[in-house]
């Protein structure tokens, strides 16, 4: 029993892994996986706030697509849209980033977290009291001019906690671009952890990623429920007194 748990911990938690990896992934992976995030992040949010307006629309030659760009994205396994993005695109003489990995890698990840952020949005400015949306509607308000106006300032507003909370899953989601073979310079927290597992034949280097990821991840998941909760709470107080 001893010598099996032995060889459990060694494999799984040996310090003197852990700790010759966590510099590189501290110093070259963590700064990598946070400016990926970013760009991956940037990109969804732009296309998710034209989603999210194109969901809403009355026009169905509009709202359909828009459903099937969310659908298909959300439906298919993350790490198959990394490939086909990272991968496909250049094979397709479609080289927008020429041989820069790192722009494909965020244009993926982007990709597949717009899908989300157009959910996040779109429920967002479904949550703007209707009543305003009619008073700007009488005052002579074009419908594109109220969405820009009135449903977009309130309803990003709203969403800001479930945003902040979907960023969390991109960080997460950038270990998946390992596929797309980034440089050593543009390696993120997991390429890096891997490639020190499989020198050593051990599995701590990953450990120590995952305890970068859990430092990361916890306490912003924390921040953000409490956050959206204090939200809430201030909703409610308002609707009390309103009443």
């Amino acid at each position: 029993m001893s010598e099996g748990f032995h060889r459990i911990f060694s494999t799984f938690f040996d310090p003197g892994m852990i700790v010759q990896a966590l510099p590189e992934v501290l110093t070259v992976g963590l700064p990598n996986t946070l400016l990926l995030s970013l760009f991956a992040s940037a990109i969804g949010i732009a296309l998710g706030l034209l989603v999210a307006a194109g969901l809403l629309s009355g026009y169905t030659s509009v709202r359909l697509p828009c459903r099937g760009y969310v659908d298909i994205l959300r439906g298919l396994p993350h790490i198959l849209t990394v490939y086909l993005i990272g991968q496909g695109l250049p094979l397709a003489g479609l080289a927008i980033f020429g041989g820069n990995t790192y722009g494909y890698a965020a244009l993926a990840i982007g990709l597949i977290e717009s899908a989300y952020f157009a959910e996040i949005f779109r429920a967002g400015f479904q949550s703007v009291e209707r009543g305003q949306v009619e008073a700007a509607r009488s005052t002579g308000m074009t419908r594109l001019q109220t969405m820009r106006h009135i449903i977009i300032p309130q309803g990003a507003r709203r969403v800001l906690p479930p945003l902040t909370g979907q960023f969390i899953l991109v960080i997460k989601a950038t270990s998946l671009v390992y596929l797309l073979g980034l440089t050593a310079s543009q390696r993120e927290m997991f390429a890096i952890a891997q490639d020190a597992a499989i020198n050593n034949a051990n599995l701590s280097p990953l450990t120590a990623a995952g305890l970068v990821y859990l430092a990361l991840t916890i306490p912003t998941t924390y921040a953000v429920n409490a956050w959206d909760r204090r939200i809430r709470g201030a909703r409610s107080t308002h609707a009390v007194e309103g009443d």
